[in-house]
C-alpha cells in the first residue's frame, strides 16, 4: 500500500514538475544571464529547461582569457556594494542628527555590522581600481574602435556613475574626515566656471553643508543612482554580447573562427551589413562558456570576495570625531582612492585643475571620433600609447600625493563655510512666538433644535 502512495506521489511530483517547466516562459532565464551565470542566447520559443541546456551550450571565441575578468570583477563588486547597501540602509538614518550615531550603532551593537561597514568601504575603493583597469585594457586593446564606440561610451558613463556613488555615499559617516574633505571640494567645485555654481548649489541644498545636503546626497545615493547604474548595466551587457568579445592586439579573426552573425542575431533573423560583420566560433570551436568559462568567473569572484573580505577585516576605516562645522579636524583620514586624487588636483592645482581634470576624463568619450582607423597594435598607435600612460601615471602620483594631505588650517577654512557663517546668524532679533492664548467657548444660543442665532 506504501509502495503504490510512493509511486503516485512520485508520478504527480513529476507531473507537475514538468507543468511548471512547460507553463515557465523562457525570458526568465534573463535574470541569470544579467547576473553573469549564462552568456548565450536564450531561445525563447523552447521550454525554460530546455533553452537552459541550448544557451549552456554556447561557446566563447578563443580569445575570450583571464584578461576579459576586470569587467567581470567590477560588476561582482558593484553586486557587493548594492548588497551591503541594502543591509546598512536598515539601520543607517539620513539626518545630521542621527547619522553619526547611527553609524556608531552599525559598527558596535549589530551582529557583523562592522564586516558589513568596512565590506561596502573596500568594495568601493576596488571598483574603481577595476573599472580603471578595465578600461585601461580596452584603451589599449583599441577595443573602443568600431562597431564598440556606443559600449566605450557606456562603459565611460558607468565609470562616472561609480565614481557619483562613492561621492555621494562619502558624507554618509557625517564624521569629522568626511564632513570636511565634502567642504573642501564642494568650495573648489563651486570655483569651476559656468557651471560650478549651479551644480554646488544642486548637491547642498544650503548655504553651506548641512542637513539639507546629507538627505540630498542620501537620496542620490540610494534611490536615484541605482537606477542609472541599473539601465546602463543592462545596455551594456546587451551591446557586449551584440557585438561579441573584442579580439586581441594584431588580430582580426579568431583562430578557427568564421565571420557572420552572432546566433543572437540569427534567431531574430536580424541582417547585419557587411561592414558590421562579427567573428564568432564556429560548430564545435572556441571556449565553452559551461563549465570553462563559467568557473573561470567562479574562481575569480570567490578570490575577489576573498581579498575583499579579507581587507575589510584587516584594515578597518576608523570613524571620525562627530561632524563640527565650527573646527577642522586635527587630521584626515581618507577612506576612497577617487577623494585622495581629488583633493591632490585642488591643493595644488586649483578649481581650474579640477575642471581640466574633469574635461579631460570627459573627452575619452571622443577617443572613437578620431581614431578611426582599424589598426589595434600599440607599436603603431604611439599618440594613444603615450596618452594611456600619462594619464595612468598622473592618476597614480595624485592618489598617493593626496594620501598624505592633511586639512586646511582654521584660517583657510573654504570660503563658503565662512559665508554660511554670517547668513546662519541674522542681525534681527528672533521674535518669541509663544503659545496661541486659549479663548472662552461661546454660549450656546441656538435654543432647542440648533442652527445659527
Amino acid at each position: 500500500m506504501f509502495g503504490r502512495l510512493r509511486r503516485v506521489i512520485a508520478e504527480w511530483v513529476v507531473q507537475t514538475w514538468d507543468d511548471v517547466k512547460a507553463s515557465t516562459d523562457a525570458s526568465l532565464l534573463g535574470v541569470a544571464r544579467f547576473l553573469g551565470l549564462l552568456y548565450g542566447p536564450i531561445d525563447r520559443r523552447l521550454r525554460i529547461d530546455q533553452a537552459l541546456r541550448k544557451s549552456l551550450q554556447y561557446r566563447l571565441p578563443s580569445h575570450a582569457t583571464w584578461r576579459q575578468a576586470f569587467g567581470g570583477i567590477a560588476y561582482l563588486l558593484f553586486i557587493i556594494l548594492v548588497v551591503t547597501g541594502v543591509l546598512l540602509s536598515f539601520y543607517y538614518r539620513p539626518s545630521a542628527g542621527e547619522a553619526y550615531q547611527s553609524v556608531q550603532h552599525i559598527i558596535s551593537e549589530v551582529s557583523f555590522g562592522w564586516l558589513i561597514r568596512d565590506l561596502h568601504v573596500w568594495s568601493a575603493n576596488l571598483i574603481v581600481v577595476a573599472i580603471v583597469a578595465h578600461m585601461a585594457r580596452v584603451f589599449f586593446d583599441a577595443a573602443y574602435k568600431p562597431p564598440r564606440e556606443t559600449n566605450w561610451l557606456v562603459g565611460l558613463l558607468l565609470l562616472f556613475v561609480v565614481l557619483a556613488f562613492g561621492a555621494t555615499g562619502y558624507l554618509l559617516p557625517w564624521d569629522q574626515w568626511a564632513y570636511w574633505t565634502v567642504t573642501e571640494v564642494l568650495d573648489a567645485l563651486a570655483g569651476v566656471p559656468v557651471f560650478g555654481g549651479a551644480i554646488v548649489a544642486v548637491l547642498t541644498g544650503d548655504v553651506m553643508v548641512s542637513g539639507a545636503t546629507l538627505s540630498r546626497y542620501f537620496a542620490f545615493h540610494v534611490i536615484i543612482m541605482p537606477w542609472v547604474a541599473f539601465a546602463l548595466l543592462v545596455y551594456h551587457f546587451t551591446l557586449v554580447r551584440r557585438r561579441g568579445i573584442a579580439p586581441p592586439r594584431g588580430a582580426t579573426v579568431d583562430a578557427g573562427a568564421k565571420p557572420g552573425l552572432s546566433p543572437e542575431d540569427t534567431l531574430a533573423g536580424a541582417h547585419v551589413p557587411s561592414g558590421d560583420q562579427k567573428v564568432y566560433p564556429g560548430e564545435g570551436e572556441g571556449v565553452p562558456f559551461f563549465p570553462n568559462h563559467l568557473l573561470r568567473s567562479f574562481i575569480v569572484g570567490v578570490v575577489v570576495l576573498a581579498v575583499a573580505i579579507s581587507l575589510a577585516a584587516l584594515f578597518p576605516r576608523p570613524v571620525g570625531e562627530l561632524a563640527n562645522p565650527d573646527a577642522p579636524p586635527a587630521g584626515l583620514v581618507s577612506s576612497w582612492v577617487a577623494v585622495d586624487v581629488s583633493l591632490a588636483i585642488i591643493r595644488y592645482l586649483g578649481s581650474w585643475g579640477l575642471a581640466l581634470f574633469t574635461l579631460v576624463a570627459a573627452s575619452l568619450a571622443l577617443l572613437p571620433l578620431f581614431d578611426r582607423s582599424p589598426e589595434s597594435r600599440l607599436s603603431r598607435r604611439p599618440l594613444a600609447l603615450t596618452l594611456g600612460v600619462l594619464f595612468i601615471l598622473g592618476t597614480i602620483v595624485a592618489w598617493f600625493a593626496g594620501h598624505r594631505l592633511q586639512p586646511l588650517p582654521a584660517r583657510t577654512v573654504p570660503s563658503a563655510v565662512e559665508q554660511s557663517a554670517e547668513e546662519v546668524v541674522p542681525d534681527v532679533p528672533i521674535p518669541d512666538i509663544g503659545p496661541a492664548p486659549i479663548r472662552p467657548a461661546r454660549p450656546d444660543t441656538s435654543g432647542p433644535g440648533g442652527g445659527n442665532p
